[in-house]
């Protein structure tokens, strides 16, 4: 009997109680199917729908000001279906400001914009209510995105939207902002290009711009005093940040200044791609969505504390379905509204599988060559069970999404979490498996051993489409710092510049998708700090006056960039291919890998393609295959044009260095 009871007390049920629902658990929680939630604008009326299930009560403030002042109306929503509350506001409400406030039993919450809130005053505090037409710059209808045949084309560049042209050296007006990308014929003191143009020169295809949604730590009332942040720190998911506007306190403003740079860049022949954070929010309890449906959107430990896979004190839960929807729309939103091109998600292992491959499908429906990728790993342990988390070795269950190489990455450079320890690039042997697991794209090949990898111990994605390789990003030390701290006691400073040109020359010569950090090309370091998300502008802002001095750095990544674009044998989009036409060639002397590219792979212009990269400091003799081989790249320098013919069996590869070479 005592069972029954038991049972009859757990079982999921709905109540209506003084027409009050109450759910049993999560799960039981209405999912409403409408594409109606927040705010229909019309100059004869606004509609508001929100979504919060178990409220008592909601209530509907308007205010004149973005910011200050009390609400000049109050007014009650009404219950609608599926958890909503919806009212209509009859006239123009254009230039007004609102916010909800949701009742839960007898306790009322903090005022919330909602989370589908699409425009709001400054420092996000309240919503916006305008006509978006007008957000739209003068041919925006005309907008398209550059053209891209595959995923492998693809060259990323990981930029902060400040660090691009806040330095004096910079040359731009619009220090700090969006509309910095919309200046063109930017130079130097050296004269040189700076700014869009720099990138157009250097030949990337795509800027993935670091969070540029509306985040917490940078208040925009007070820009004058310079805050920093890397912006991992949502607040309003679908609303750009102000501080990168000329005017945040205008939310018309943030959203025309966001289209213009995005605009500007596609004009350039350049795409873009944002960074996104769905994994957790800037505060967890009184976010703006835990102000809705508390405790919701959010997962927690079965002590009821609050799980914490972000490192950020909390932790979303995408499998929920609000949440999934509620991704789901905002991404699709920022590709069809701003013309956003991919998306990459911090974090991306917090979430789950089947919410990334719900994404994947919705966005294939506004345009199948919009990117996706992301971190396949948590910062801490999670409620949800790792075989449903869209981590690194899951990644052959993601339908064309990629996930980074932390393999390649610190094979090359060294441990990320050792600033002390070298890699392959700075003379350590014992790395050279996983080299070529890096060269391969992290896929399934004949001739890698897996047992020997640093990190994975088998490929974990289906086609090299899904892999990311790059030897920093704006996390940890950038590449010129981690060298520098890590390099041999009897290291010169030319010798730090060859593990660099080494290290770069097997990102973008490896099967996958190549990313370096923004102001890399310009042996940009970041003064040793290893963690800069909020180190002040003389840390990280990229200095343009490096063009000139670190010219041959510079020089050397351009080319990289152009043999990779010219020359679709180090692009292959498949796993079979890479197979195929791919061999590596046994090399005796220690750090050393050499490989071959055969048979026009991928429609090359060049037959045969000989690689051979030398960790050692010191020449190495390899000997390679029978042939006329015609030398493009060997130490240090790049010239598409040749630098050496060779018709021997044997080749002397420069210290620290790479040759390419080709053979008809």
């Amino acid at each position: 009997m005592k069972k029954h009871i038991f049972m009859l007390l757990i079982a999921p049920l709905l109540i209506a109680c003084n027409n009050n629902p109450k759910y049993a658990d999560y799960s039981e929680y209405p999912v409403y199917e409408g594409s109606d939630l927040e705010l229909v604008y019309s100059q004869q009326a606004s509609k508001f729908r929100v979504w919060a299930p178990t409220a008592t009560q909601v209530k509907l403030l308007l205010y004149d000001n973005g910011l200050e002042g009390s609400a000049y109306e109050i007014q009650n929503m009404k219950r609608s279906e599926k958890g909503t509350w919806k009212l209509k506001v009859d006239g123009n409400l254009k230039g007004k400001f609102y916010t909800f406030q949701v009742k839960i039993g007898e306790q009322w919450l903090d005022e919330t914009p909602g989370m589908w809130v699409k425009a709001t005053g400054v420092n996000g505090k309240r919503a916006a209510i305008i006509d978006f037409s007008e957000t739209n710059p003068e041919g925006w209808d005309l907008d398209k995105r550059p053209p891209l045949a595959n995923f492998t084309d693809i060259i990323l560049y990981e930029l902060h939207v400040r660090d691009f042209s806040v330095s004096p050296t910079s040359g731009m007006k619009n220090k700090g902002k969006f509309l910095a990308f919309t200046e063109q014929g930017t130079k130097n003191a050296n004269g040189q290009s700076t700014g869009i143009n720099h990138l157009k020169e250097l030949g990337v295809t795509h800027v993935h711009l670091l969070p540029s949604f509306d985040y917490a730590s940078v208040d925009e009332t007070k820009l004058d005093e310079k805050k920093y942040n890397w912006g991992y720190d949502p607040l309003n998911f679908n609303v750009p940040e102000g501080g990168y506007s000329t005017d945040p306190y205008n939310p018309v403003s943030r959203i025309r200044e966001f289209k213009q740079m995005v605009q500007s860049l596609h004009n350039s022949g350049i795409r873009v791609i944002m960074d996104v954070v769905y994994n957790h929010t800037f505060i967890g309890q009184n976010s703006h969505l835990d102000l809705l449906a508390p405790g919701y959107f959010y997962r927690m430990n079965a002590d009821s504390t609050w799980s914490n896979a972000s490192g950020c004190s909390n932790e979303t839960a995408s499998e929920r379905a609000m949440m999934r929807k509620f991704m789901i729309e905002s991404v699709v939103y920022w590709a069809t509204e701003y013309h956003v091109d991919g998306f990459r998600f911090d974090l991306m292992g917090i979430h789950d599988i089947e919410t990334m491959n719900l994404i994947r499908e919705a966005l294939n429906k506004v345009d199948p060559t919009i990117f996706i990728y992301g971190e396949g790993w948590t910062a801490g342990g999670s409620p949800l069970a790792e075989e449903k988390r869209a981590l690194k070795k899951n990644a052959k269950q993601l339908k064309d999404i990629a996930v980074f190489s932390d393999d390649i990455r610190d094979a090359l450079k060294g441990s990320w979490m050792h600033s002390e320890i070298p890699g392959f690039v700075s003379g350590i042997d014992s790395l050279e498996e996983s080299v070529k697991f890096g060269i391969v794209g992290a896929t399934k090949h004949p001739q890698v051993d897996y047992s020997k990898l640093i990190y994975s111990k088998e490929p974990y994605v289906n086609n090299p489409s899904q892999t990311i390789n790059y030897v920093s990003c704006h996390d940890d030390m950038c590449l010129v710092d981690k060298l520098n701290q890590s390099k041999p006691v009897d290291a010169t400073s030319e010798e730090l510049a060859r593990f660099n040109k080494l290290a770069q020359t097997v990102v973008f010569t490896s099967q996958g998708v190549p990313f370096i950090y923004a102001g890399e090309e310009l042996y940009r370091n970041k003064k040793g700090v290893h963690n800069t998300y909020q180190s002040p502008d003389s840390i990280n802002q990229i200095d343009w006056s490096f063009k000139e001095k670190y010219s041959d750095i510079y020089n050397y990544y351009k080319g990289l960039i152009s043999l990779r674009k010219k020359h679709a044998a180090f692009r292959i989009p498949t796993q079979s291919l890479v197979q195929q036409n791919l061999k590596f060639l046994n090399v005796t002397v220690p750090n050393v890998v050499a490989y071959t590219l055969n048979g026009h792979v991928n429609g090359d212009i060049w037959k045969n393609i000989l690689v051979i990269y030398n960790g050692n400091r010191k020449n190495v003799k390899v000997g390679i295959p029978a042939g006329n081989w015609s030398v493009v790249c060997h130490d240090g320098q790049i010239n598409m044009n040749g630098i050496m013919q060779v018709n021997d069996t044997t080749f002397n590869v420069a210290p620290s260095s790479a040759s390419i070479m080709y053979g008809q």
